[in-house]
């Protein structure tokens, strides 16, 4: 059995200058109530490795109007006027990183490996200050693993194994980031008194750590 928490015992768990995973794709996806918590207590200096930094009135948007994120790594800022404002006034850190990249690198985090070699980037500014690789005549850039101190991700459905189903496009980031992170937070919408169907889950129990309804 999974522990199942409040959002406010959850929102305790992230700690000053934490690494933080935060699923969700824009609005879609995203765990809002953890997020929330985080926001109440003050919660700062955080890295934040995400898709995106949504919208300045939704979900990690309002991490980073709050200022509580001192860098993010993400795949794109451009719904956010304030993360765009921040990083050009030299107040907040951004790491942008190609999508696929992103999850690869998450991948790798969640696989125990040292990285992905992608071509993707060679020969632009994203290959400065990174490994080369030639492989067949052929060059990659050395991606490295990415870890958190804590996921926070969003589910459909949640059993008390901890097990979850995420219905269509909500599995984003979300099905994988559980690999990859010390402590990992489930936000479920629904939490089933039965066992999930072992065809419907996505992300199996033994990842999560705490489930939030």
């Amino acid at each position: 059995m999974k522990k199942i928490v409040s959002a406010e015992v959850a929102g305790k768990l992230i700690n000053e200058n934490d690494t933080v995973m935060i699923g969700g794709f824009l609005r879609c996806g995203a765990p809002v109530k953890v997020i929330e918590e985080i926001i109440k207590n003050k919660i700062g200096n955080l890295t934040l490795i995400s898709n995106d930094t949504s919208f300045p009135d939704h979900d990690r948007g309002k991490l980073i109007v709050h200022k509580l994120v001192k860098k993010a790594i993400v795949t794109h800022i451009g719904t956010n006027p304030e993360t765009c404002r921040q990083m050009n006034a030299g107040e907040l850190e951004v790491e942008l990183v190609p999508m696929g990249t992103l999850i690869e690198r998450i991948r790798c985090g969640g696989a125990g490996l040292g990285g992905v070699l992608t071509p993707t980037g060679v020969g632009t500014l994203i290959e400065k200050g990174k490994t080369i690789i030639e492989q067949d005549g052929k060059k990659y850039l050395l991606e490295k693993p990415l870890t958190a101190n804590v996921a926070i991700v969003y589910a459909t459905k949640a059993d008390k194994f901890g097990n979850l189903f995420l219905d269509g496009t909500t599995r984003n980031f979300n099905t994988i980031m559980p690999t990859a992170a010390d402590v990992v937070i489930a936000e479920a919408d629904e939490i089933c008194d039965e066992p999930l169907n072992p065809a419907e889950i996505n992300v199996p129990g033994i990842f999560v750590d705490y489930i939030v309804k």
